[in-house]
């Protein structure tokens, strides 16, 4: 029988994040993992570590550290950062009147509200003509999910001794033993990071949180040759949406106004990202249909609805869809990140609001600072 300290199940990014916080502890990791590789949200998200917005308290501070995190060891994992920074455009008067209301709080450190016309200097490729103001963040910064991932893997094996078993599963954890299909292994503590997988292990006591299943849609757009953003975009869609700006009060108003002005939107939970790749591609996105079951049918009224936000809100001459695609992952009402314990030596932990990459290290760090 093999033996670990720490046995972490699924390979998405939280349960690397796991791995790479209990290799850094000196601890020895296992990661067992159904697919042949990282197929799940993991890679089909914009790879945009968001800081600014994020929830209050432990997400934005999990956030900070996992944005950290990620500065310093995508180099050493060979892992590119395309690009930094948050430009995020107010168009209505009551989207500004909320970023004024976020400058107040302490999550707007080192955060700045432009005039948009020194903005629209400074980041030829928005479209703002019509905004209000723009808030800008040095915190965010990206990178290429569909290939980090994989890279962040590979530099764990090599570098800190993880040793990963692909296409295998984890059919029962009864700390210290875990049964999968290819044998047992043991490990004195045992992480549970299965994403969507409600209904499998542990299924009972995740039932107790009232999750669902959130289908998002995502698109690839190419620009026109030597287009360029100045960093990850959002506009006023998203004040009403993450958590550190539609918490406030000022939010009230600009929801009631865009129930009025953007109700398919809202009714589709769509709220404008933009990011830009290498190669200089465009990963924009995206909406948001809850249910136990979500069908895997992307609608094209949905991706015409994402579109019509990218063009008003870049300076594009074209923009050609190049892919299309959906990701899945855990939601809750109540709380962005579930961590449950079975039993003092296992830990289950879903990221309940789309956000692992943002936080997952930061939760990482506190699971085994309370263990």
């Amino acid at each position: 029988m093999d033996n670990f300290d720490v046995i972490v199940v699924g390979a998405g990014i939280v349960g690397l994040a796991h791995a790479y916080t209990a290799a850094q502890r000196g601890l020895r990791v296992c990661v067992v993992e159904r697919d042949a590789a990282c197929l799940g949200a993991s890679i089909r998200n914009f790879g945009f570590i968001t800081v600014t917005g994020q929830a209050p308290g432990d997400m934005w501070r999990r956030a900070m550290h996992s944005r950290d995190v990620w500065q310093a060891i995508a180099p050493q994992a060979g892992i590119d950062i395309v690009h930094r920074h948050l430009w995020l455009a107010a168009w209505r008067p009551e989207a500004h009147a909320v970023l004024e209301a976020f400058l107040r709080t302490p999550m707007a450190q080192d955060c700045a509200l432009i005039d948009a016309a020194d903005a629209q200097d400074r980041a030829p490729g928005l479209n703002l003509a019509q905004a209000r103001s723009v808030l800008f963040s040095p915190h965010e910064l990206r990178v290429e999910s569909r290939t980090a991932v994989g890279l962040l893997a590979r530099w764990l094996a090599e570098v800190h001794g993880v040793v990963f078993r692909f296409g295998e599963t984890v059919h029962e954890v009864e700390t210290p033993r875990v049964r999968t299909s290819r044998g047992t292994l043991r490990g004195e503590r045992v992480v549970v990071c299965t994403n969507t997988e409600l209904h499998g292990l542990f299924a009972g006591r995740i039932a107790t949180h009232d999750l669902t299943l959130c289908r998002l849609q995502m698109l690839r757009v190419q620009p026109e040759a030597g287009f360029l953003l100045p960093g990850a975009v959002m506009t006023d869609l998203s004040l009403v949406r993450y958590e550190g700006y539609s918490g406030l009060p000022e939010a009230v108003a600009l929801r009631e106004r865009l129930m009025q002005e953007e109700r398919a939107s809202l009714d589709h939970g769509i709220h404008l990202i933009v990011v830009q790749s290498a190669d200089g591609s465009l990963v924009v996105g995206d909406s948001h249909h809850y249910g136990d079951a979500p069908e895997p049918f992307a609608s094209e009224a949905v991706d015409q609805l994402i579109l019509r936000h990218l063009r008003s809100t870049l300076n594009l001459e074209s923009a050609q869809v190049t892919e299309r695609w959906t990701g899945v992952y855990p939601s809750s009402k109540t709380t962005p990140c579930v961590i449950d314990a079975p039993d003092d030596a296992t830990r289950v932990v879903l990221v309940t609001s789309g956000s692992g990459a943002s936080t997952g290290f930061g939760i990482a760090a506190d699971v085994f600072d309370a263990w």
